[in-house]
Protein backbone atom coordinates (compact mmCIF):
# COMPACT_ATOMS: atom_id res chain seq x y z
CA UNK A 1 0.00 0.00 0.00
CA UNK A 2 1.84 2.55 0.14
CA UNK A 3 4.79 3.23 2.29
CA UNK A 4 4.39 6.71 0.87
CA UNK A 5 1.14 6.92 -1.09
CA UNK A 6 1.40 9.77 -3.55
CA UNK A 7 -1.23 12.45 -3.17
CA UNK A 8 -2.85 11.96 -6.52
CA UNK A 9 -6.39 13.03 -7.26
CA UNK A 10 -8.48 9.89 -7.70
CA UNK A 11 -9.48 9.31 -11.29
CA UNK A 12 -12.49 7.08 -11.61
CA UNK A 13 -12.57 5.92 -15.21
CA UNK A 14 -12.74 2.66 -17.15
CA UNK A 15 -15.11 0.15 -18.62
CA UNK A 16 -18.12 -1.04 -16.70
CA UNK A 17 -18.47 -4.64 -15.69
CA UNK A 18 -21.06 -5.18 -18.39
CA UNK A 19 -18.86 -3.64 -21.06
CA UNK A 20 -16.04 -5.96 -20.16
CA UNK A 21 -18.21 -9.06 -20.14
CA UNK A 22 -19.65 -8.08 -23.51
CA UNK A 23 -16.27 -7.99 -25.20
CA UNK A 24 -17.38 -11.10 -27.01
CA UNK A 25 -16.24 -14.49 -28.12
CA UNK A 26 -13.07 -16.01 -26.78
CA UNK A 27 -11.43 -16.37 -30.19
CA UNK A 28 -8.10 -15.18 -31.47
CA UNK A 29 -8.52 -11.65 -30.06
CA UNK A 30 -9.28 -12.95 -26.57
CA UNK A 31 -6.34 -15.32 -26.75
CA UNK A 32 -4.03 -12.35 -27.08
CA UNK A 33 -5.33 -10.68 -23.90
CA UNK A 34 -3.88 -11.41 -20.44
CA UNK A 35 -4.95 -14.83 -19.21
CA UNK A 36 -5.50 -16.93 -22.31
CA UNK A 37 -8.93 -18.56 -22.04
CA UNK A 38 -7.52 -21.80 -23.43
CA UNK A 39 -4.87 -22.20 -20.76
CA UNK A 40 -5.43 -25.52 -18.98
CA UNK A 41 -2.99 -25.08 -16.12
CA UNK A 42 -4.02 -23.69 -12.74
CA UNK A 43 -4.13 -19.88 -12.86
CA UNK A 44 -1.02 -18.44 -11.23
CA UNK A 45 -1.73 -15.33 -9.14
CA UNK A 46 0.78 -13.27 -7.18
CA UNK A 47 0.64 -10.29 -4.85
CA UNK A 48 3.23 -7.62 -4.06
CA UNK A 49 2.89 -5.80 -0.74
CA UNK A 50 4.85 -2.74 0.35
CA UNK A 51 4.16 -3.23 4.05
CA UNK A 52 4.38 -6.20 6.44
CA UNK A 53 1.52 -8.59 5.75
CA UNK A 54 -0.08 -7.88 9.14
CA UNK A 55 -0.77 -4.26 8.10
CA UNK A 56 -4.59 -4.28 7.77
CA UNK A 57 -4.88 -2.81 4.25
CA UNK A 58 -2.56 -5.31 2.61
CA UNK A 59 -3.75 -8.10 4.85
CA UNK A 60 -7.30 -7.80 3.53
CA UNK A 61 -6.00 -8.35 -0.02
CA UNK A 62 -3.97 -11.31 1.21
CA UNK A 63 -6.98 -12.85 2.98
CA UNK A 64 -9.10 -12.49 -0.17
CA UNK A 65 -6.45 -14.20 -2.28
CA UNK A 66 -6.14 -17.03 0.22
CA UNK A 67 -9.89 -17.52 -0.05
CA UNK A 68 -9.61 -17.53 -3.85
CA UNK A 69 -6.90 -20.15 -3.58
CA UNK A 70 -9.34 -22.43 -1.78
CA UNK A 71 -12.54 -21.62 -3.65
CA UNK A 72 -11.36 -20.74 -7.16
CA UNK A 73 -8.45 -23.14 -7.46
CA UNK A 74 -5.70 -20.64 -8.17
CA UNK A 75 -2.02 -20.97 -7.34
CA UNK A 76 -1.09 -18.07 -5.04
CA UNK A 77 2.29 -16.61 -4.08
CA UNK A 78 3.09 -13.28 -2.41
CA UNK A 79 5.90 -10.94 -1.40
CA UNK A 80 5.78 -8.51 1.53
CA UNK A 81 7.81 -5.46 2.61
CA UNK A 82 8.81 -4.72 -0.98
CA UNK A 83 10.58 -1.37 -1.13
CA UNK A 84 9.95 1.05 -4.00
CA UNK A 85 13.44 0.43 -5.37
CA UNK A 86 12.69 -3.29 -5.64
CA UNK A 87 9.14 -3.04 -6.93
CA UNK A 88 9.91 -3.34 -10.64
CA UNK A 89 12.28 -6.26 -10.06
CA UNK A 90 9.65 -8.23 -8.15
CA UNK A 91 7.04 -7.46 -10.83
CA UNK A 92 9.39 -8.73 -13.55
CA UNK A 93 10.15 -11.89 -11.62
CA UNK A 94 6.49 -12.76 -11.31
CA UNK A 95 5.72 -11.96 -14.94
CA UNK A 96 8.69 -13.98 -16.17
CA UNK A 97 7.70 -16.78 -13.80
CA UNK A 98 4.41 -17.27 -15.62
CA UNK A 99 2.08 -15.53 -13.22
CA UNK A 100 -0.97 -14.44 -15.22
CA UNK A 101 -2.46 -12.05 -12.65
CA UNK A 102 -0.45 -9.90 -10.25
CA UNK A 103 -2.10 -7.75 -7.60
CA UNK A 104 -0.58 -5.44 -5.07
CA UNK A 105 -0.01 -2.05 -3.66
CA UNK A 106 1.47 0.52 -6.04
CA UNK A 107 0.84 3.72 -4.10
CA UNK A 108 4.53 4.14 -3.32
CA UNK A 109 5.64 2.93 -6.74
CA UNK A 110 3.17 4.39 -9.23
CA UNK A 111 5.70 5.22 -11.96
CA UNK A 112 7.72 2.07 -11.50
CA UNK A 113 4.72 -0.24 -11.57
CA UNK A 114 3.08 1.34 -14.60
CA UNK A 115 6.31 1.42 -16.58
CA UNK A 116 7.04 -2.23 -15.79
CA UNK A 117 3.48 -3.37 -16.58
CA UNK A 118 3.85 -2.07 -20.16
CA UNK A 119 6.78 -4.42 -20.65
CA UNK A 120 4.56 -7.44 -19.97
CA UNK A 121 1.32 -6.92 -21.92
CA UNK A 122 0.24 -10.56 -21.52
CA UNK A 123 0.21 -10.30 -17.74
CA UNK A 124 -2.85 -8.84 -16.00
CA UNK A 125 -1.88 -6.25 -13.38
CA UNK A 126 -4.29 -5.02 -10.69
CA UNK A 127 -2.91 -2.56 -8.16
CA UNK A 128 -4.10 -0.33 -5.36
CA UNK A 129 -3.53 3.11 -6.81
CA UNK A 130 -4.48 6.74 -6.42
CA UNK A 131 -4.64 7.21 -10.19
CA UNK A 132 -6.69 5.68 -12.98
CA UNK A 133 -6.22 2.50 -15.03
CA UNK A 134 -3.76 2.39 -17.93
CA UNK A 135 -4.20 0.50 -21.17
CA UNK A 136 -3.81 -2.22 -22.04
CA UNK A 137 -3.45 -4.23 -18.84
CA UNK A 138 -3.07 -2.07 -15.72
CA UNK A 139 -6.22 -2.14 -13.59
CA UNK A 140 -6.65 -0.27 -10.31
CA UNK A 141 -8.63 -0.56 -7.08
CA UNK A 142 -8.89 1.06 -3.67
CA UNK A 143 -10.74 0.51 -0.40
CA UNK A 144 -13.93 2.52 -0.80
CA UNK A 145 -15.13 1.81 2.74
CA UNK A 146 -16.32 5.31 3.58
CA UNK A 147 -19.91 4.04 3.85
CA UNK A 148 -19.34 1.81 6.91
CA UNK A 149 -16.99 4.49 8.26
CA UNK A 150 -20.00 6.84 8.23
CA UNK A 151 -22.13 4.25 10.04
CA UNK A 152 -19.38 3.91 12.63
CA UNK A 153 -19.47 7.67 13.09
CA UNK A 154 -23.18 7.52 13.89
CA UNK A 155 -22.35 5.16 16.73
CA UNK A 156 -19.43 7.26 17.96
CA UNK A 157 -21.56 10.39 18.02
CA UNK A 158 -24.23 8.65 20.06
CA UNK A 159 -21.86 6.92 22.48
CA UNK A 160 -19.56 9.84 23.29
CA UNK A 161 -20.19 11.29 26.74
CA UNK A 162 -17.50 13.95 26.61
CA UNK A 163 -18.68 15.31 23.27
CA UNK A 164 -15.17 14.88 21.83
CA UNK A 165 -14.20 12.05 19.50
CA UNK A 166 -10.92 11.38 17.73
CA UNK A 167 -9.20 9.65 14.82
CA UNK A 168 -5.60 8.56 14.43
CA UNK A 169 -4.80 7.91 10.78
CA UNK A 170 -1.90 7.27 8.44
CA UNK A 171 -1.50 10.53 6.53
CA UNK A 172 -3.59 13.26 4.94
CA UNK A 173 -4.09 11.71 1.51
CA UNK A 174 -7.43 11.31 -0.31
CA UNK A 175 -7.71 7.57 0.35
CA UNK A 176 -7.41 8.12 4.11
CA UNK A 177 -9.17 11.48 4.32
CA UNK A 178 -12.42 10.17 2.89
CA UNK A 179 -12.67 7.55 5.66
CA UNK A 180 -11.92 9.96 8.49
CA UNK A 181 -14.25 12.62 7.08
CA UNK A 182 -17.06 10.09 6.66
CA UNK A 183 -16.58 8.99 10.27
CA UNK A 184 -16.87 12.55 11.56
CA UNK A 185 -19.81 13.26 9.22
CA UNK A 186 -21.70 10.36 10.76
CA UNK A 187 -20.96 11.61 14.26
CA UNK A 188 -22.15 15.12 13.45
CA UNK A 189 -25.29 13.73 11.86
CA UNK A 190 -26.44 12.66 15.32
CA UNK A 191 -24.63 15.35 17.33
CA UNK A 192 -23.92 18.60 15.44
CA UNK A 193 -21.95 19.91 18.43
CA UNK A 194 -19.48 17.04 18.55
CA UNK A 195 -15.83 18.12 18.64
CA UNK A 196 -13.17 16.24 16.72
CA UNK A 197 -9.45 15.62 17.08
CA UNK A 198 -7.33 14.31 14.22
CA UNK A 199 -3.75 13.04 14.18
CA UNK A 200 -1.69 11.68 11.28
CA UNK A 201 1.34 9.53 12.04
CA UNK A 202 3.01 9.87 8.62
CA UNK A 203 3.24 6.12 8.12
CA UNK A 204 1.04 3.20 7.19
CA UNK A 205 2.53 0.89 9.77
CA UNK A 206 3.93 2.34 12.99
CA UNK A 207 1.88 0.96 15.91
CA UNK A 208 3.96 2.62 18.66
CA UNK A 209 3.56 6.05 17.07
CA UNK A 210 -0.17 5.49 16.53
CA UNK A 211 -0.57 4.46 20.16
CA UNK A 212 1.28 7.57 21.34
CA UNK A 213 -0.95 9.82 19.22
CA UNK A 214 -4.06 8.08 20.54
CA UNK A 215 -3.00 8.53 24.17
CA UNK A 216 -2.48 12.25 23.54
CA UNK A 217 -6.02 12.54 22.17
CA UNK A 218 -7.50 10.56 25.06
CA UNK A 219 -5.69 12.75 27.59
CA UNK A 220 -7.25 15.75 25.78
CA UNK A 221 -10.79 14.45 26.33
CA UNK A 222 -11.52 12.01 23.51
CA UNK A 223 -13.72 9.14 24.70
CA UNK A 224 -14.44 7.39 21.38
CA UNK A 225 -11.61 6.98 18.89
CA UNK A 226 -11.36 5.77 15.28
CA UNK A 227 -8.39 3.42 15.02
CA UNK A 228 -7.60 3.96 11.34
CA UNK A 229 -4.11 2.59 12.12
CA UNK A 230 -2.79 -0.31 14.20
CA UNK A 231 -1.72 0.69 17.70
CA UNK A 232 -4.70 2.90 18.53
CA UNK A 233 -6.83 0.12 19.97
CA UNK A 234 -4.05 -0.79 22.39
CA UNK A 235 -4.15 2.76 23.75
CA UNK A 236 -7.94 2.67 24.01
CA UNK A 237 -7.79 -0.57 25.97
CA UNK A 238 -5.24 0.84 28.40
CA UNK A 239 -7.20 4.07 28.87
CA UNK A 240 -10.54 2.24 29.00
CA UNK A 241 -12.34 4.21 26.28
CA UNK A 242 -14.38 3.06 23.30
CA UNK A 243 -12.83 2.44 19.89
CA UNK A 244 -13.85 1.96 16.26
CA UNK A 245 -11.61 -0.44 14.33
CA UNK A 246 -10.70 -0.30 10.64
CA UNK A 247 -10.29 -2.61 7.61
CA UNK A 248 -11.05 -5.85 9.45
CA UNK A 249 -12.98 -7.12 12.46
CA UNK A 250 -10.56 -6.27 15.28
CA UNK A 251 -12.79 -6.98 18.27
CA UNK A 252 -10.31 -9.57 19.54
CA UNK A 253 -7.78 -6.77 20.17
CA UNK A 254 -10.13 -5.22 22.74
CA UNK A 255 -13.42 -7.07 23.32
CA UNK A 256 -14.55 -4.53 25.92
CA UNK A 257 -13.34 -1.55 23.87
CA UNK A 258 -13.97 -2.12 20.16
CA UNK A 259 -17.62 -1.50 19.33
CA UNK A 260 -17.40 -2.20 15.59
CA UNK A 261 -15.75 -0.66 12.53
CA UNK A 262 -15.64 -0.60 8.74
CA UNK A 263 -14.52 -3.87 7.16
CA UNK A 264 -12.99 -4.11 3.70
CA UNK A 265 -13.78 -7.31 1.80
CA UNK A 266 -11.48 -7.59 -1.22
CA UNK A 267 -12.94 -10.89 -2.36
CA UNK A 268 -15.52 -9.43 -4.81
CA UNK A 269 -12.68 -7.53 -6.51
CA UNK A 270 -10.38 -10.55 -6.57
CA UNK A 271 -13.12 -12.87 -7.79
CA UNK A 272 -14.06 -10.56 -10.67
CA UNK A 273 -10.45 -10.11 -11.78
CA UNK A 274 -9.80 -13.86 -11.73
CA UNK A 275 -12.94 -14.57 -13.75
CA UNK A 276 -11.92 -12.06 -16.41
CA UNK A 277 -8.37 -13.37 -16.62
CA UNK A 278 -9.59 -16.95 -16.91
CA UNK A 279 -11.98 -15.87 -19.66
CA UNK A 280 -9.20 -14.03 -21.48
CA UNK A 281 -11.01 -10.69 -21.34
CA UNK A 282 -9.14 -8.80 -18.62
CA UNK A 283 -8.68 -5.14 -19.55
CA UNK A 284 -7.56 -2.02 -17.75
CA UNK A 285 -10.41 -0.68 -15.62
CA UNK A 286 -11.15 0.75 -12.19
CA UNK A 287 -12.39 -1.93 -9.80
CA UNK A 288 -13.14 0.51 -6.98
CA UNK A 289 -16.88 -0.03 -7.21
CA UNK A 290 -16.48 -3.62 -5.98
CA UNK A 291 -15.42 -2.26 -2.55
CA UNK A 292 -18.74 -0.57 -1.90
CA UNK A 293 -21.35 -2.00 0.45
CA UNK A 294 -23.85 -2.74 -2.32
CA UNK A 295 -21.29 -5.00 -4.02
CA UNK A 296 -20.41 -6.82 -0.80
CA UNK A 297 -16.98 -5.19 -0.74
CA UNK A 298 -17.43 -3.46 2.60
CA UNK A 299 -19.52 -3.83 5.71
CA UNK A 300 -19.77 -3.02 9.39
CA UNK A 301 -18.03 -5.45 11.74
CA UNK A 302 -20.23 -7.40 14.19
CA UNK A 303 -20.93 -5.78 17.55
CA UNK A 304 -19.88 -8.89 19.48
CA UNK A 305 -20.16 -8.09 23.23
CA UNK A 306 -21.62 -4.68 22.43
CA UNK A 307 -24.65 -6.29 20.81
CA UNK A 308 -26.15 -6.54 24.30
CA UNK A 309 -25.06 -3.14 25.60
CA UNK A 310 -25.39 -0.87 22.59
CA UNK A 311 -28.68 1.08 22.95
CA UNK A 312 -31.47 -0.19 20.73
CA UNK A 313 -32.03 3.28 19.29
CA UNK A 314 -28.41 3.37 18.10
CA UNK A 315 -28.61 -0.05 16.46
CA UNK A 316 -31.93 0.84 14.85
CA UNK A 317 -30.48 4.08 13.45
CA UNK A 318 -27.50 2.22 11.97
CA UNK A 319 -29.75 -0.41 10.38
CA UNK A 320 -31.96 2.28 8.90
CA UNK A 321 -29.04 4.14 7.34
CA UNK A 322 -27.47 0.90 6.15
CA UNK A 323 -30.67 -0.05 4.36
CA UNK A 324 -30.86 3.37 2.73
CA UNK A 325 -27.27 3.00 1.47
CA UNK A 326 -27.87 -0.48 0.07
CA UNK A 327 -31.11 0.61 -1.60
CA UNK A 328 -29.42 3.61 -3.16
CA UNK A 329 -31.57 6.09 -1.25
CA UNK A 330 -28.68 7.60 0.71
CA UNK A 331 -25.20 8.47 -0.49
CA UNK A 332 -22.30 9.06 1.86
CA UNK A 333 -20.38 12.09 0.63
CA UNK A 334 -16.82 11.53 -0.55
CA UNK A 335 -14.80 14.27 1.11
CA UNK A 336 -11.09 13.93 0.38
CA UNK A 337 -9.97 17.18 2.00
CA UNK A 338 -7.54 16.78 4.87
CA UNK A 339 -9.47 17.02 8.16
CA UNK A 340 -8.18 19.12 11.06
CA UNK A 341 -8.90 19.15 14.76
CA UNK A 342 -11.48 21.56 16.15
Amino acid sequence: MKNDKSKIQSQRAGLSRRNVLELGALGLAAAMLPGNAFAKDKLKVAAIFATPIEEPWDNQIHVALQKAEKELGIEYKWSEKVQTADFSRVMREYAQGGYQLVLGDAFAAERESRRTAKQFPKTAWLFGSGAGPAEPNFGVFDNWIHEPAYLSGLIAGKMSKSGTIGAVAAMGIPEVNRLVNAFFAGAREVNPNIKKKVAFIGSFFDPPKAKEAAIAQIDAGVDVIYAERFGVIEAAVEKKILAISNMSDQSSLGPDTVITGPVWNMYPTVEQAIKLVKAGVFTAQDYGDFSRMAKGGSSLAPYHKFDKTLPAEVKDLVEKKKAEILEGNFRVDVDENTPVSD
